[in-house]
């Protein structure tokens, strides 16, 4: 499930790492092994990822608690073919994670002479694309290279997952019949059967995780709560850290495009005061992507918006931190937390432009 805006690359066609990936997807079955003419069609597994953003518009559309809303949209899946409904969260917890790591070496690094600040969230493929394909070189230079949400779930499912069993035991073990179906996990047998979230009002929350990450870790700060300041709209926010008087960490989410487009008026006048941003292609954020919920006459249904906003307000937190199968993940996928496979698994490079194209005045 992806908004309107998702068609960056790794969305919509195939790349040289997904053909790599794909290689343990497409293992040899008994048949192949025995010089028997194998049908690829009846091995295909289809794999669908839902991200929490998605639950509230049917909770609130079908009066469902957040966890019902889950269940029913795992057995429609499965209704129609689908062998395995993922949750995006794990993903999500890898791409907040070595986003953290990467805002620290950024701010440590950061210098007149070495420019390494602001740092650009990564994990919205709509704003990725308008940056590689618009903006250029200028501005993706300052983008996070942790992969998006969507990129991890794609080699979670491609390769640790299709590693764990060959395809035949997966469609095995998928059971296509059912009508109403806890979320399916990498690890076995095990269901997700509680929803919860990141702390984000309407995202994944890297602002929120990072923030509180780097208080600690530059500073030794422990934040809690983390308090927002709108400025020129409830769609460009502030938040900020002080240290005896003074300001030494300040962070903004920008959403909407029109709001991204002064940002980067700002940043390309060098009149920018921020260390990061958290920037979403849709005005409201991912709860109110353009695949959520709208009238008739395609506007937003402001009504359910608000109704959408307080279910997901009510799911409960759990920070990336937390997960022991991420931890495990660390150490059997990747061969440990800053080895060199979860730098080239989990962090990817831009293509841009040497200079960016004259849109700025693009109406998105």
């Amino acid at each position: 499930m992806k908004c309107e805006h998702c068609t960056r690359k790794e969305c919509s066609k195939k790349t040289k790492t997904d053909d790599q990936e794909n290689v343990s997807a497409d293992a040899p079955s008994p048949a192949q092994e025995n010089g028997e003419k194998c049908d690829t069609s009846k091995h295909k597994v289809l794999v669908v990822s839902v991200c929490p953003q998605s639950l509230p518009y049917f909770a609130a559309k079908f009066n469902l608690s957040v966890t019902d809303a889950s269940r029913r949209v795992c057995g429609f899946f499965r209704s129609l073919g689908v062998h395995y409904v993922f949750d995006t969260r794990i993903a999500a917890d890898f791409s907040i994670l070595e986003s953290q790591k990467e805002f620290v070496r950024r701010y440590r690094q950061h210098s007149e002479e070495e420019r390494t600040l602001p740092m650009l969230t990564s994990a919205c493929p709509g704003w990725v694309r308008y940056a590689e394909r618009v903006l250029g070189r200028p501005i993706t230079a300052h983008l996070c290279t942790a992969k998006s949400p969507q990129q991890v779930m794609g080699s979670l499912v491609k390769d640790y997952f299709a590693r764990q069993q060959e395809i035949a035991q997966i469609m095995e073990q998928g059971d296509l019949s059912v009508k109403d179906a806890a979320v399916d996990t990498l690890f076995g047998d095990l269901k997700e059967d509680k929803v919860t979230r990141h702390d984000g009002a309407s995202s994944d929350g890297h602002l929120a995780h990072i923030f509180r990450h780097a208080a600690k870790e530059l500073f030794n700060e422990d934040v809690e709560e983390v308090t927002y300041r709108a400025l020129r709209n409830k769609d460009f926010q502030e938040v900020t850290l002080e240290k005896n008087g003074e300001v030494v960490l300040r962070f903004a989410a920008a959403y909407g495009f029109r709001n991204i487009q002064n940002m980067i008026l700002k940043l390309k006048k060098g009149k920018f005061p921020y260390h990061f941003v958290e920037v979403l292609a849709c005005a409201g954020g991912c709860l109110n992507g353009r695949g959520q919920a709208q009238t008739p006459d395609g506007h937003a249904d402001k009504a359910l918006l608000r109704q959408m906003e307080g279910i997901y307000a009510d799911i409960p937190v759990r920070r990336p931190e937390s997960s022991a199968h991420v931890q495990e993940l660390y150490q059997e996928w990747l061969e440990g937390i800053n080895s060199p496979k979860a730098r080239e698994v989990l962090h990817t490079t831009y293509q841009s432009q040497e200079r960016g194209a004259h849109s700025l005045d693009i109406k998105w």
